[in-house]
């Protein structure tokens, strides 16, 4: 039988936190012995203090099961590489720098693909004062709708939710050059390029 957590994982991350076993004991409410016989292969934490376990320990649950920590060598996100989810059901948007794996009302979210914008989806974006206004001639009913409007920067998202019966307009303070987004519920994700 494969055990799911090694009592040699356990004593390594108890020991790189700085944790005897009886603190470590005190924090989950069990005694320092059944730490002792969880590191010592004489016993297996329960299911139940997976979690409080691996928070303690200061790591993942998939961390304390696989005993490789996992380190974030990423030092600088591009906010240009944003992917939306839309949840089909409640409408529910997930923004993501990059490419991730969402659910939400126990449906796995596929990333929304970007699309030129065609003839009933052309937005224009004008710029007034310091900001861009951006509007779009779109029907607006419950049905059918645009949803949001986005603007991406190298260094800021921002957003503006819209609802049926709304005007389709948003306004943005100018901020560089970027990627302006239109969803409508209907059609999808629509991408523009703006500079300032």
């Amino acid at each position: 039988m494969q055990q799911y957590v090694t009592g040699n994982t356990i004593k390594t991350l108890r020991e790189k936190k700085g944790y005897t076993q009886r603190q470590l004991a005190e924090v989950l409410a069990v005694s320092d012995k059944t730490i002792s016989k969880w590191e010592t292969q004489k016993g297996l934490p329960d299911i139940s203090l997976l979690e409080p376990l691996a928070r303690s320990l200061g790591v993942s649950v998939a961390e304390l099961l696989s005993g490789e920590c996992i380190i974030n060598r990423n030092r600088a996100g591009n906010l240009l590489r944003t992917n939306f989810y839309v949840c089909p059901l409640c409408g529910n948007v997930i923004l993501s720098v990059g490419e991730g794996s969402f659910s939400c009302c126990g449906i796995a979210l596929p990333v929304q693909e970007r699309e030129e914008p065609d003839e009933a989806h052309a937005f224009s974006v004008e710029r007034i004062e310091d900001d861009f206004y951006i509007t779009l001639t779109h029907p607006m009913t419950k049905m059918h709708y645009i949803s949001f409007f986005a603007l991406i920067t190298p260094d800021r998202v921002q957003m503006k939710k819209l609802y049926p019966e709304q005007n389709p307009e948003a306004r943005f303070p100018l901020c560089g050059q970027g990627l302006m987004y239109a969803w409508c519920n209907q059609h999808g994700l629509f991408q523009l390029k703006v500079r300032r």
